[in-house]
């Protein structure tokens, strides 16, 4: 199963946190999965805030480091062996790069105007049908997706978006 990710500003700091909403809402319904996700929000100060919604993968990752940290250092370090497992289990999770990439995060919310905000999502699968109904009452705009042409011109029509594609 093929991963997409999708970019997507919004011209006020709500409606990013809103969209992550009915998003996960639509994943508790079992219409989507989302594999990771952060909400971006620039505010009138252009002081850049990022909510990151941590990736299943960084999660297990963790939890395995964790699982063998103190397994290995079980006897000699009991809570350090745990400590540096998670540290360690954390970058393994990094290092496998399967979550929105932190600099691109970064750049983005630097790029985007005050008083505005962005959503970025990976998610797993294809079905553009259920990503389409959840945006369709939202008003945005696409910065960036990795799906085929079709899928990202029914979201930029979901949101409004009368911007080329890139």
């Amino acid at each position: 199963m093929t991963s997409s990710l999708i970019v997507l500003a919004f011209d006020n700091m709500d409606e990013a946190e809103q969209v992550h909403e009915a998003l996960v809402k639509g994943k508790k319904e079992g219409m989507l999965t989302i594999e990771d996700a952060a909400v971006v929000v620039k505010d009138t100060e252009g002081k850049v805030h990022v909510k990151n919604q941590v990736s299943r993968s960084t999660w297990a990752t963790t939890g395995v480091g964790g699982a063998l940290g103190l397994l290995i250092g079980g006897i000699i370090f009991p809570i350090g062996g745990l400590v540096l497992g998670l540290a360690g289990g954390a970058l393994v999770g990094r290092l496998m790069d399967m979550g929105v990439d932190g600099k691109f995060v970064k750049d983005v919310g630097e790029q985007i105007k005050p008083g505005t905000s962005a959503i970025f999502v990976l998610l797993k699968g294809d079905n553009p049908a259920a990503e389409v109904a959840i945006l369709r009452q939202y008003k945005g705009h696409v910065l960036q997706t990795t799906l085929d042409s079709d899928a990202e011109q029914a979201i930029r029509d979901a949101l409004g978006d009368d911007s080329p594609a890139n």
